[in-house]
């Protein structure tokens, strides 16, 4: 069974490059949000689509800012095999 660490569920503060990072995927995935409003038609796969983006931006801190088992991604150690 995956051990969580124990920061898996609090807030982190972002380094200045994970700030960067974050800031280009979400200009990225903004950008990506405007084309598909002006190209699909709206309806609620259009809305599906845009939503799940959402996610997707959320999911981009995520990986930026921990490791697999939850750590922060800042120089601490993840977690070893428990």
């Amino acid at each position: 069974m995956t051990q969580l660490h124990e920061k898996t569920f609090q807030y982190l503060e972002l380094t200045d490059d994970q700030a960067a990072s974050v800031q280009v995927c979400h200009e990225a995935v903004a950008q990506y949000a405007r084309t598909l409003s002006e190209i699909v038609p709206d309806g609620a796969d259009k809305t599906y689509a845009l939503r799940k983006l959402r996610d997707v931006a959320m999911w981009v801190n995520v990986a930026i800012t921990r490791n697999a088992d939850g750590s922060p991604r800042n120089g601490e150690e993840p977690a070893g095999p428990s």
